[in-house]
């Protein structure tokens, strides 16, 4: 499916139809480089879910969790040097929770994600500052 977003009500649909596509394991893989978006979408996402405090990139935590209608885990791997540290404080138990888990920069712990048939990947990229959403 390919979507296209040039203003935050246009991600707000793009949120939506995500979590209309999500299956049992909740986990969304976010694929994208710097500064396309990814956090943005993440913000859009939580508020579906009635997330009403403030949502930002756990850039230097790895992990935030948010509170709303249900608990969402909110990852951001950038900044890990080995994959080994997400082992370490057990991202796998995160991802076998069954809470949704929205993950930036999965590439950066690829043997730790699970099968890639039970996550939703999403690819955004950014052309003519029109964002693209492909999954």
């Amino acid at each position: 499916m390919r979507l296209v977003a040039s203003n935050l009500l246009d991600i707000k649909k793009v949120a939506q139809t995500i979590i209309g596509h999500l299956n049992t394991n909740k986990i969304i893989l976010l694929n994208g480089e710097m500064g396309v978006g990814k956090t943005t979408l993440v913000k859009e996402i939580a508020k579906l879910f009635g997330v009403t405090e403030n949502v930002s990139s756990p850039t230097f935590s790895i992990v935030n969790e948010y509170y709303g209608d249900e608990i969402i885990y909110h990852f951001d791997f950038y900044r890990i040097e080995d994959e080994e540290e997400g082992y370490d404080f057990g991202v796998e138990e995160y991802f076998d929770s069954g809470k949704l888990c929205l993950v930036e920069w999965p590439e950066k712990i690829s043997t730790l994600l699970p099968p890639l048939n039970l996550c939703l990947e999403v690819k955004i990229t950014i052309e003519n500052n029109i964002r693209i959403y492909t999954f």
